[in-house]
């Protein structure tokens, strides 16, 4: 009975070895803590803040210390609701706001501020409401840039003991009532209007000019091409001169480089008498010398018809 005794004491020895073995390994590796990219992780000791984990490995005292808070780093966005403002001139309207932040203070984050989510969305509506009860209405929705950048600015200062950066604030939508949206509406449609009739107005005025420049050039093509036409008629009528000119010049050179005789020369000069008879003048008066002349052409002109005879 001893020995057995003995023997399962014996055996008892090692189990409870590996038992706690077992149990130290599991104490270890639930203790070893890995911080992931773009995340730290806040560390107590015995409640208090010891120390701010950043990426990587660490391992924690079991019971002693305890992760408080695993906080992201990456840039978030708050989407918040609609908020009625008021503007200067007492028109009530919804605005809903994004914000994009960053903590880049993890402990402060943590021990700055209850709930700072909640805190930075009563912030964001306490600042719009007072950016916007200084401007009126149509300031409002023609300087969203201005907006944003004084709530940027606003927002960041306050939130900087929270280990908090505000990066950018966008007013996502701006909802005036009903009845401004309505008068808005008919005053771009009037203001469409106007344009169109402007444009119109600006096109048949073009058209008219274009019309009135094509009538006139029409004109001065037109006198230009009659100038022309007189031009070539008179160069016409100017050259036929010329011929004439030149051919009775030529003929009294020749007749000249001929030493014609007397009787030549009065027989064409009565050649140049009948040509002027053949005219419409009623009354012709005969000088002595072709009458005298014109027995001496009927006689010579049988003796060449003997002649050819």
């Amino acid at each position: 009975m001893a020995g057995v005794i003995l023997a399962g004491a014996s055996l008892l020895g090692p189990i409870i070895i590996g038992v706690v073995l077992l149990l130290l390994i599991i104490i270890v590796v639930s203790n070893v803590v890995i911080v992931p990219q773009a995340s730290a992780f806040i560390v107590e000791r015995l409640g208090a803040y010891q120390s701010t984990w950043e990426t990587g490995l660490h391992i924690k005292i079991p019971m002693i210390e305890r992760i408080a808070n695993k906080v992201t780093l990456k840039e978030r966005v708050a989407d918040f609701p609609p908020q009625p403002v008021i503007t200067k001139d007492n028109v009530t309207m919804r605005i809903d706001t994004v914000v994009y932040f960053q903590v880049t203070d993890p402990k402060l984050f943590t021990y700055g501020i209850v709930h700072p989510m909640a805190a930075i969305e009563n912030l964001t509506a306490t600042t719009l409401r007072n950016i916007i009860g200084e401007l009126e209405l149509d300031q409002t929705l023609t300087s969203r840039d201005v907006i944003n950048t004084k709530m940027r600015s606003i927002l960041d200062e306050a939130t900087d003991p929270w280990g908090i950066k505000i990066n950018r604030v966008e007013l996502k939508n701006i909802d005036p009532p009903p009845a401004i949206t309505d008068a808005m509406e008919r005053q771009m449609k009037a203001e469409r209007e106007r344009r169109e009739a402007i444009l119109r107005a600006e096109g048949e005025k073009k058209s008219a000019i274009l019309i009135a420049e094509g009538e006139k050039e029409a004109v001065v093509l037109r006198a230009e091409a009659a100038r022309q036409q007189k031009i070539k008629e008179a160069e016409g009528e100017a050259e036929a001169l010329l011929r004439v000119q030149t051919a009775m010049a030529d003929s009294i050179r020749l007749l000249n480089e001929a030493n014609p005789i007397e009787a030549v020369v009065k027989l064409k000069a009565l050649e140049a008498f009948s040509r002027a008879a053949d005219g419409k003048a009623t009354k012709i008066i005969v000088p002595s010398e072709i009458q005298s002349l014109a027995g001496l052409a009927t006689s010579l002109k049988e003796v060449f018809k003997d002649d050819k005879q």
